[in-house]
């Protein structure tokens, strides 16, 4: 462990025994009798027999190999695939469970937000519960006392403060648990993705609070499938699969890419007319996709910020003055957010449409959509006269997130609320 580093891990990893046992629908008193003996046989083989049984259990890493150091005043993003081992990390760090291998060298006390309300007493108050939760940190009741009035205030709580927190929503335990944990002071705070049941505005505080946090000099390991608020939160990152390090990096931006263009992650960004489906008088659809600035079909997710095209790739047979070619842009709801077509603009700039194959190409505005999924499907019309495609009826059309990128303002670290996160400029005018 370097002199600088406040966490070191070395060759850390976590097994668990998966049990596999074929379940019976109905017992008899005979059966039980039998399973009885069978399980008390089996033990005493175990015993007698190293590695018998085997085939009952099965291993599972959850981590293997795990290696990193982290610097005081480090503000770490562990990002990764569901089942990647994020938690497990977190739980190894913060001792709630004992590595299989490895070790972990700590300098520094730890906090750590792992599940709503842990240390947490139902029947007890919010105001004893601060207390209590204080004291099992590892704090005095002097460093509680003294922090108190700035927990009650954050976590806006105040009139049921003295209420059982078993009659707390969600939301209230959420604020208060993490209340009490940024506000203690630890060397070392661990927040897992907790944050993603609080609403918004309480989102926006508490990553607003971590920032704060480390700037003070205190190291914060924070899990979150949010790319955004790791890029603007956190001064480096580290990317685990399958339960080992895939990268380690300060430059936030390139693990998150990494984890973006990780192919598990991707979804259909390209659609084929290939039995040809979709075929009128007018025009045949070949090919829809997304480009980026290279002209490369995207394969994963894009940020806010990036320039992408929309490709949409036709042969066309009749050409019409009023044929209308273009897409409608739909949310993860199935809610049409706009539609746009080669026509929207003044006539003289139409571009001009030939008979034979040819790519429409039109720009999807950055800093415009906010994080999420949506899916732009092909919209064909013949003005005021029919539709050919039209999206969100069974149109052809392709699916795409947007993940991070959304501003550079140190207020928007998470999703925005609403359908569009654009990025308007605005001035102050002097007063006449």
């Amino acid at each position: 462990m370097s002199s600088s580093a406040i966490v070191s891990v070395s060759g850390l990893g976590k097994r668990y025994l998966i049990r596999h046992e074929q379940k019976e629908r109905y017992l008899a008193l005979r059966d039980v009798l039998a399973q009885g003996v069978r399980h008390f046989g089996r033990k005493l083989l175990l015993r007698s027999t190293p590695g018998a049984g085997g085939r009952a259990f099965e291993e599972f890493w959850a981590l293997r190999d795990v290696s990193f150091e982290i610097e005081e005043g480090a503000r770490v993003g562990i990002i990764g695939r569901n089942g990647a081992g994020k938690s497990t990390l977190l739980k190894l760090i913060s001792r709630v469970t004992e590595p299989t291998a490895g070790s972990i060298s700590l300098r520094g006390r730890v906090a750590s937000l792992l599940e709503i309300g842990t240390g947490f007493h139902p029947e007890l108050s919010g105001r004893e519960n601060i207390f209590l939760n204080g004291v099992i940190l590892g704090m005095t009741r002097n460093e509680v006392q003294r922090k108190f009035d700035e927990i009650v205030a954050f976590a806006e709580i105040d009139k049921f403060l003295d209420t059982p927190v078993k009659r707390f929503s969600n939301g209230m335990y959420m604020r208060l648990a993490f209340a009490v944990v940024a506000h203690l002071e630890p060397e070392i705070l661990l927040v897992d993705e907790v944050l993603a049941v609080g609403d918004a505005q309480f989102q926006k505080k508490c990553l607003g609070k971590m920032e704060e946090v480390g700037k003070k000099g205190r190291t914060i390991l924070f899990v979150s499938h949010n790319m955004n608020a790791i890029e603007q939160l956190c001064t480096s990152a580290i990317l685990l699969e399958r339960g080992r390090v895939q990268s380690v990096s300060t430059q936030v931006a390139s693990v998150v890419e990494q984890y973006l263009l990780d192919p598990s992650n991707q979804i259909e960004v390209c659609w084929q007319n290939q039995g040809n489906d979709f075929v009128s008088d007018w025009f045949t659809p070949i090919r829809i996709y997304l480009a980026d600035q290279q002209g490369q079909v995207l394969q994963g997710s894009f940020r806010n910020d990036e320039h992408v095209t929309v490709n949409i790739e036709v042969d066309v047979t009749q050409p019409a003055p009023d044929l209308q070619l273009g897409y409608g842009l739909l949310d993860e709801r199935d809610q049409l957010i706009y539609w746009s077509c080669y026509t929207d603009g003044p006539e003289q700039d139409w571009p001009k449409v030939y008979k034979g194959r040819q790519t429409l190409q039109s720009r999807l505005p950055g800093r415009l959509l906010n994080e999420g999924r949506y899916r732009l499907e092909l919209l064909a019309a013949l003005y005021n006269r029919a539709w050919l495609c039209e999206p969100g009826h069974q149109a052809p059309g392709i699916s795409f997130r947007v993940e991070g990128g959304l501003s550079e303002s140190p207020y928007w670290m998470i999703r925005r609320p609403g359908v569009l996160a654009p990025v308007i400029s605005w001035q102050v005018i002097s007063g006449t």
